[in-house]
């Protein structure tokens, strides 16, 4: 009996210790789960919260490489399908959700799921297939979200790649998919772009005078104008003396170059957020510089003038003065904005470069 007694308080200590093992390691787990959740929670931001912009770049970057590499087609032709879906979602808000992930990239829920798709939110790949949707998978989660980045990527790559891998073949694929020409030239230029300067961020601008230089201007918006038929003044008039340089406001593809009645010698640049900067009545050009070509904020195109109305090389008719407009590409058509608050932010943006002593140009 007293055999058994003892046998019976060793068996009951050996739980015991057992249970206080148990509670010691599940102790240890927490904590440890404690300390690793500290760096994971100052690496991810909550939801919700907005990543600091370089941030937000690096990941979008990290995505068309990964893309890229996967499919073949530059990171730069990806990043510019992104942007001119994203110019397209700032031109037109009522009729395109405002992205809320890293891409821009809009596809219509009866294209993605497939027109006769009774539903629209469809994400199983071999449903959308059977209606007829282009909507893939992209990540290996067996799901084809037209939310989620990587699906979005991975099936308009696989889309523009059924016109061919050769570099001609990418016009030819974004013809078939957007089946406009000007979306087509648009992608196109912000590839060039981004290819010439291999970074995203291209935000910077520039006063398109230099801001040390002696000169006046005020808004004049929609004032009456009567050379050549009535119409509205679609820009602001900056004076200055003849041959006072004109630079570009952008980083940006020169679009076009050359004399029009108007506006007599001008240029005209197409930045990354779709809006052509226009440069009107300068006295002449940068000699180097023709339609195709890349410039960036603060390059000299050419200089103050006073040319336009009438024939080519026609000049003198007013003062010498920067025509300077915008107008924003809204996918079909173009309309003009009034650019004087966006002069004045880049007045004042060229202004604290210089007491910072970061003026570039």
């Amino acid at each position: 009996m007293l055999r058994l007694t003892r046998r019976g308080a060793g068996s009951r200590f050996d739980m015991a210790s057992r249970a206080v093992r148990r509670i010691a390691a599940a102790c240890a787990a927490l904590a440890l789960l404690a300390a690793a959740a500290v760096p994971a929670a100052q690496a991810a931001p909550a939801a919700g919260k907005v990543t600091p912009e370089r941030d937000v770049y690096a990941e979008r970057r990290a995505l068309f490489d990964r893309i890229s590499m996967l499919t073949g087609i530059p990171w730069h032709h990806l990043a510019a399908i992104d942007q001119y879906e994203r110019t397209l979602t700032k031109a037109r808000p009522k009729s395109r959700p405002q992205p809320r992930g890293l891409i821009a990239i809009y596809v219509p829920p009866e294209r993605w799921a497939g027109e006769l798709n009774p539903d629209e939110n469809e994400t199983n790949p071999a449903v959308i297939r059977h209606f007829g949707g282009i909507g893939l998978d992209g990540n290996g989660d067996r799901r084809a979200d037209r939310t989620d980045d990587e699906d979005i990527l991975w099936t308009v790559a696989q889309q523009l790649l059924k016109s061919g891998t050769a570099e001609d073949d990418f016009a030819i694929g974004l013809w078939e998919y957007y089946h406009n020409t000007r979306a087509v030239q648009r992608v196109l230029q912000f590839s060039a772009l981004y290819a010439a300067f291999d970074r995203l961020d291209l935000d910077d601008h520039a006063f398109p005078l230099p801001v040390r230089a002696d000169y006046s201007y005020r808004d004049t918006w929609g004032a009456a104008r009567g050379w050549g038929g009535y119409r509205i003044h679609e820009g602001t008039d900056i004076f200055a003396d003849y041959g006072v340089p004109v630079r570009s406001t952008c980083y940006g593809v020169v679009e076009t170059k050359g004399w029009n009645r108007f506006g007599g010698w001008r240029i005209g640049i197409r930045d990354l957020d779709n809006v052509y900067h226009y440069f009107a009545h300068l006295s002449g050009y940068d000699k180097n510089l023709k339609p195709g070509d890349i410039v960036k904020p603060g390059q000299v195109i050419g200089w103050v003038g006073s040319s336009g109305y009438g024939k080519p090389g026609t000049s003198g008719k007013f003062p010498p003065h920067l025509h300077f407009g915008l107008y924003r590409d809204r996918g079909l058509v173009e309309w003009a904005f009034d650019p004087y608050p966006l002069l004045k932010k880049w007045e004042r943006e060229d202004w604290q470069r210089i007491r910072n002593g970061t003026y570039k140009w």
